[in-house]
């Protein structure tokens, strides 16, 4: 099989940001205001805890925006209210031809949206499609792989979007913040989309950033005190932010020590491993008999995690071996037999791999 993962951020840059993060606080936070837990409530003038102010403009400076909302619902719920900003009941949205993520459809539906499909991996069919259908309001791209066989790249996809048409692109960046070197708003989309709870953040919190005329609409529209992101909640979504760039890169660097150690014969029972993003960045393994299920009933005995929390929120520090992804079942259905994934999580290499031998040990 032929994957096309995104490229992770080195350690270095990854360093780099964690230090733009803390200076970009530095510059909107008091020095004794960091180290409370901010305030609470609708504040006059602002309608939202000051606090909360406060870190939607650190991080729409840390992305390079013209402005931040943080909002309830976590990263489908950011998208939600994305959509909403840009779009009305009854307009048509360009989306990748390919299986769209379950809580992103549900949006389309309740919205009344129609989606139109291109391949956004053939550049010169998305400018087709986008000719062929002038009434297209808006787009929607999905940052990480949809299908394995998906390699588009942010830039072309949003730069051939805007240079056929004049319509707001906002990219879904769940999965791929803070992991890559710029997310959709820096490649020149207008709304970027993605949870803070998968950024070492709290439960529920969504972050949209971009353009100022869309979120004002939503930060109107969101003058209720039971809609508010406390001021200690936002102060949890920049510690995330601060912390998560230097993980996510440690992660990656143990994904590509797994698959080479994996792929040099240490495991004689694995045929093949490979990197892939289904759909965060996680570490496929194909074993040569069907034995991935006995295997994952064995791993957990063994201490790994056997489904996600948040999809590598603060509360998960064991790796985690799960079963392939829906989007690959459907691809070929006997792969779920043969293959698991494996997320680093804040493991080594040397642990997983002791896990994936002695549990191949137990099964064999």
């Amino acid at each position: 099989m032929q994957t096309y993962p995104l490229q992770s951020m080195s350690m270095e840059e990854a360093v780099r940001l964690q230090f733009l993060v803390v200076d970009c606080m530095t510059k909107v936070f008091e020095g004794h205001e960091s180290l409370t837990r901010g305030d609470l409530g609708v504040i006059m003038g602002l309608n939202k805890p000051v606090t909360t102010w406060k870190a939607e403009k650190v991080i729409a400076e840390v992305f390079g925006a013209e402005a931040c909302i943080l909002v309830r619902g976590a990263g489908s719920a950011a998208i939600r209210f994305g959509l909403h900003s840009m779009m009305r009941s009854g307009d048509r949205i360009l989306v990748h031809r390919a299986p769209i993520y379950n809580t992103t459809a549900a949006s389309l539906e309740m919205m009344g949206i129609d989606a139109v499909e291109a391949d956004f991996n053939e550049l010169e069919e998305l400018r087709r499609v986008l000719k062929e259908n002038p009434d297209i309001r808006g787009a929607l791209v999905q940052y990480t792989r949809q299908l394995p066989e998906d390699r588009y790249n942010m830039h072309e996809v949003v730069r051939v979007i805007k240079e056929t048409a004049v319509i707001p692109v906002l990219t879904d960046d769940n999965y791929a913040a803070m992991k890559v070197k710029e997310i959709g708003v820096q490649c020149g989309a207008d709304l970027s989309c993605f949870s803070a709870f998968k950024l070492l953040g709290p439960e529920g919190v969504g972050v949209i950033v971009g353009k100022q005329e869309l979120i004002k609409r939503l930060v109107k529209e969101s003058y209720s005190g039971g809609m508010q992101v406390q001021g200690h909640e936002a102060l949890d979504v920049l510690h995330g932010l601060v912390y998560a760039p230097v993980a996510l890169a440690l992660q990656a660097q143990v994904n590509e020590e797994c698959v080479r150690r994996l792929n040099s014969g240490e495991i004689p029972a694995v045929k093949q491993a490979f990197l892939a993003n289904a759909q965060s960045k996680v570490l496929l393994v194909e074993f040569r008999e069907n034995i991935a299920g006995q295997v994952l009933k064995e791993a957990e005995k063994f201490g790994a995690a056997p489904n996600p929390v948040g999809a590598e929120s603060k509360y998960e520090m064991v790796p985690m071996f799960y079963r392939i992804s829906g989007t690959f079942r459907m691809a070929d259905p006997e792969m779920e037999h043969r293959m698991i994934r494996i997320n680093p999580m804040r493991a080594g290499a040397d642990t997983i791999l002791r896990i994936i031998r002695e549990s191949v040990e137990r099964v064999v």
